[in-house]
């Protein structure tokens, strides 16, 4: 649907909002572009047409319907944190359930946040069946604040309301529908002529509907705490950390036990406590941060690009069956190659097993199933990628290998395709050398699971070509990724930054810590796993050889006594039957035995020193990678460690947490650790000059 046109020439309230009459429907029509959020001038508009169309004598209902791609999509997030002005959209909310004649919201696109609670407060909601309706402020770091968790709980009952808004996830329209948040769907395109039509039918119906006045439900929850608190137990794990979603259980506990305008104000008060905190401002940062990352300098959003119709995988393990999902699920046909027919089959059924299992959990209909599934085959033989569009090379990351791969791929692939590289550290430039088309060569590192995991890494080589970068950027967006422009170095941007923290942490061993020790300060912090953890979960065995081990280091002297990680049931941990990790006395007695063969004395570590050592030298990593032009900017950054290495999203990022302890907390630390550690501690030359001017990463824009 591309929007809503006007429906008659009327009255101009403002610039962005119109009342005008069709018979006896008085409407409202916001054209606000983008997404029509509600600014002060929207509820300016808003607030003079409806006291326009509630007068006006020959009207017997108001209709509210939005231009463009979307309804009031939500609220002006520039406006947080600033002076309000003009009507609140409680007010506005006021003056609609005040309406002596029903008031209809009429929804394309997305209502949702501010959005949605104007709707709730309408008397009718319609919408088209491709709409989405939701409360998802918690992915700001905020509650809902005009009456989201009060209008909500009263309709849906308090289990529902939960679900939907400490998760923040919208329902579909026909979903929406059943729970009652929607009155009718209309089809696609036909919103206009419906919402007139249904405007007809309930204009003479009395009492009109309010939401406030709906008691059945909460009524009903009252004297039931068990459902919060069993509730906040069963998320308890995904909740940490985050205080959002405390706030939004505690207002919908407050919509069943207090009357609606007492709810209110303990949902207004609970807004207000995070509204401007540091929580919710990094949330809107990383919101922004999101938005950002698909704007490249030089590369017109919109310009041209290849097409892809068609997809072939080298490799069809663990990454390379990944990877095929992604393009099955979004209808893109997938070849993947491998030299075995055993592992073609494994890598086969594994997808197979994949897509059964989120049929099995109702996450897919098993007619979805079947379709991704049949967009899928494998082959043998190389010749039959000769037909794609884009080839995916996923094996080994050894350098000899990969450029082998392409080397065979360039004669067979038809002229204009895309060879890219799902390498995770090896140089992109050297791989594309070995082809004729070096412009039609790029990286594109997938995570792990790639099914799963949202973060992409576009990897722009020296000579990859625009159209090629473009292609890939409207591809990621076409997979459900979040693509982030990165530039050509050892492990790019996230790998990069990564190995200072795994480079510290190991140190941070063998000096006097535990490897418990230091997940635990990391954990602490917000990460979802500590590097010893995460490195137990991935299997210790992946990059160690029984050949070239010589005991060195403690992974060394775990992978040679088959402490390979979680799969073995011990690695840095012991586990237990329910993969439980415990602190483990033979991991305990491998650090002492290196520490004295390497001749050193281990002394305590506080928690800030590890935190400073791990996380520190991430940072600065981070402006050299902005020096050297390999991201174009510090929120890059940050989008891949939130979304790719599981930085807490209520820190915003590595570069955003820089700036909010101040660079120069950072730099006079790298400097104490350069004077007792080494050249390792080095400060960055981008840090020092944005101490020096009193400046920010955030702030500091683009480097050229």
């Amino acid at each position: 649907m591309t929007g809503e046109p006007p429906l008659a020439a009327g009255n101009a309230i403002n610039p962005i909002v119109t009342l005008a009459l069709e018979g006896n429907v008085a409407v409202i029509f916001v054209d606000s572009p983008p997404v029509n959020a509600l600014s002060a001038q929207v509820r300016e508009g808003l607030s003079e047409a409806l006291r326009q169309a509630i007068a006006d004598e020959g009207s017997r209902a108001v209709l509210i319907i939005c231009a463009g791609r979307t309804f009031i999509a939500g609220a002006d997030i520039s406006e947080f944190g600033k002076p309000r002005l003009g009507p609140s959209l409680t007010d506005l909310q006021a003056l609609i359930e005040a309406a002596p004649k029903p008031v209809i919201a009429a929804i394309h696109g997305t209502a949702l946040g501010g959005g949605l609670e104007l709707a709730l407060a309408c008397h009718y909601r319609i919408a088209v069946a491709s709409a989405k309706v939701g409360q998802p402020e918690v992915k700001l770091g905020i509650p809902p604040g005009a009456g989201g968790t009060q209008r909500l709980t009263r309709l849906l009952g308090p289990e529902r309301a939960l679900e939907m808004i400490a998760f923040g996830e919208p329902p579909a329209a026909d979903k929406a529908r059943d729970w009652g948040i929607l009155d009718a769907l209309m089809q696609d395109g036909g919103l206009r002529e419906g919402a007139i039509a249904f405007a007809r039918q309930v204009m003479d119906k009395r009492p009109l509907p309010r939401l406030r006045d709906l008691t059945d439900k909460v009524e009903a929850a009252r004297g039931q705490p068990g459902i919060f608190e069993t509730f906040r137990k069963t998320h308890a794990r995904k909740f940490r950390g985050f205080l959002a979603p405390e706030a939004c259980i505690q207002a919908i506990e407050a919509a069943v036990n207090l009357p609606f305008d007492e709810g209110m104000a303990v949902e207004r008060r609970l807004f207000q406590e995070l509204v401007n905190g540091p929580q919710a401002a990094a949330q809107r940062y990383a919101f922004f941060a999101e938005r950002q990352v698909w704007k490249i300098p030089g590369l017109p959003e919109g310009g041209a690009t290849l097409p892809i119709h068609k997809v072939g995988i080298v490799g069809a393990g663990t990454m390379g069956g990944g990877i095929a999902m992604n393009f099955a699920n979004a209808g893109i046909p997938v070849t993947l190659l491998e030299a075995r027919q055993d592992a073609l089959d494994r890598g086969l059924g594994v997808i197979r097993r994949n897509y059964e299992s989120s049929a099995g959990k109702g996450r897919i209909t098993a007619e979805a199933m079947s379709q991704r599934i049949g967009r899928l085959s494998g082959t043998l033989d190389i010749a039959d990628l000769a037909e794609c569009d884009l080839v995916i090379e996923a094996v080994f990351e050894d350098m000899d290998i990969k450029q082998d791969v392409f080397r065979q791929l360039d004669p067979i692939a038809k002229p204009g395709a895309i060879l890219a590289t799902n390498t995770s550290y090896l140089d992109v430039n050297a791989i594309a050398s070995v082809t004729s088309r070096p412009d039609h060569v790029l990286g594109l590192h997938f995570f792990s699971p790639a099914n799963v995991m949202r973060l992409l890494e576009v990897v722009r080589g020296v000579k990859t070509a625009e159209s090629v970068l473009a292609t890939a950027m409207q591809l990621a967006r076409r997979i459900g990724k979040i693509a982030v422009l990165v530039g050509v170095c050892d492990g790019f941007v996230g790998n990069r930054m990564l190995a200072q923290r795994q480079r510290e942490a190991n140190r941070l061993v063998l000096g006097g810590a535990m490897p418990w020790d230091v997940d635990r300060v990391l954990t602490g912090f917000g990460f979802p796993m500590g590097p010893f953890a995460m490195a137990d979960l991935a299997g210790l065995d992946i990059g160690w050889s029984p050949q070239t081990s010589r005991g060195e280091t403690v992974k060394d002297v775990l992978c040679e006594q088959g402490r390979r990680g979680q799969k073995t049931g011990a690695g840095f941990y012991d586990y237990d039957e329910n993969r439980k990790a415990l602190p483990s006395a033979v991991t305990e007695r491998i650090v002492i035995d290196l520490r004295a063969r390497n001749g050193q004395t281990a002394r305590g570590v506080s928690d800030d020193e590890i935190f400073e050592r791990c996380i520190y030298p991430m940072i600065n990593e981070g402006a050299k990678i902005l020096e050297e032009g390999i991201a174009l900017r510090a929120s890059d950054i940050d989008v891949v460690w939130l979304n790719g290495y599981g930085w807490p999203l209520y820190r915003g990022g590595p570069m955003y947490y820089a700036d909010a302890i101040g660079p120069g907390a950072v730099l006079a630390r790298m400097r104490n650790f350069e004077e007792s550690h080494g050249a390792d501690f080095e400060p960055a030359k981008l840090l020092e000059r944005l101490v020096a001017e009193g400046r920010g990463f955030t702030d500091a824009g683009p480097t050229p």
